[in-house]
């Protein structure tokens, strides 16, 4: 393999001895890449076989210069930037080795980019699924009146309401797959790490999750509020709150996802010190268009965003 080249591996641990400096490099941008490593490194996910993660890094001039995770052989392909011919060698590397890309998503230009790219090598139809903006905070600004209550940190007895508030929140802004109790352990939700905002009265009015700080960044994902609780300042609460938290922790870099046509959950970030870093994306690729076009498969897509 020659050295200027995209190099794939099936082992985290490797991936992340040679990558693990470009991706901390700027957590905000790589946040997703990173948590997805890290995951799987600590689950020890990476174990080879039919279902093993892929880890692909671009080098040039001996230093890393772009990366994709795979979560499954046949997953999704989460991308860090890139430029379009980038995009078109990494797309060509995948298809001339057969393997199977139902989804991809990452800034806005670099998925584009890979969409085309895939599209022009396997014949495989880009749909656009999922749109949504990274935000990172700068200068934490509680909300003015701040509602009355406190945070309290979910432990193992509000496993059963954290559960189904997930889910509540995954049918509010239609992730598929939903969750429950079954499927609870296998969900992205499950190593999160769970806050509450809850009135004077000790009761549960909105949840914010954060992930195990990486390189000094968590992600906020997801924040929830039931509908009959809204407009009343807890999503800002709770926000403020993991926030505070994080930073305390020493988090230096604090981000979360919000769908870009939610009004209301982008003007709340921005007020609370939120800054928009880049537009994301998220294609899923036609079964139809991949099986006309031979040896190419496609499967699925998941993708994050945050609401109040």
């Amino acid at each position: 393999m020659h050295p200027d080249d995209w190099h794939l591996t099936e082992d985290a641990d490797a991936f992340l001895a040679r990558a693990g400096d470009f991706l901390r490099s700027r957590p905000a941008l790589h946040t997703m890449s990173l948590t997805i490593a890290e995951k799987l490194r600590a689950s020890a996910a990476s174990a080879r076989g039919v279902d093993a993660p892929v880890f692909g890094r671009l080098e040039r001039g001996g230093e890393v210069h772009a990366t994709f995770v795979q979560r499954t052989s046949a997953g999704s392909l989460s991308l860090t930037p890139l430029t379009r011919e980038q995009a078109g060698e990494l797309a060509a590397r995948l298809a001339d080795l057969g393997r199977s890309v139902p989804a991809v998503s990452g800034d806005h230009d670099t998925a584009t980019a890979f969409a085309e790219a895939w599209q022009r090598r396997t014949g495989a139809m880009p749909t656009l699924g999922t749109r949504i903006r990274l935000y990172r905070l700068g200068t934490l600004t509680p909300p003015t009146p701040f509602p009355e209550g406190r945070g309290r940190r979910a432990d193992a007895e509000d496993l059963d309401q954290v559960v189904r508030w997930c889910g509540e929140f995954c049918d509010t802004v239609g992730e598929v797959p939903s969750v429950d109790s079954a499927s609870w352990a296998g969900s992205r939700f499950s190593d999160r790490h769970f806050t509450f905002w809850e009135t004077p009265d000790g009761a549960p009015a909105s949840m914010a999750a954060v992930t195990t700080m990486t390189a000094g960044m968590v992600r906020v994902d997801p924040v929830y509020t039931p509908a009959r609780l809204r407009g009343r300042g807890y999503a800002g609460a709770v926000t403020v709150e993991v926030s505070r938290a994080a930073l305390a922790a020493g988090a230096t870099d604090v981000v979360l996802f919000a769908h870009p046509d939610n009004l209301t959950s982008n003007a709340l970030y921005r007020r609370l010190g939120f800054v928009p870093v880049a537009e994301w994306a998220g294609y899923t690729f036609s079964r139809d268009a991949a099986v006309a076009s031979e040896n190419n498969e496609v499967r699925r897509d998941a993708t994050t965003a945050a609401r109040p």
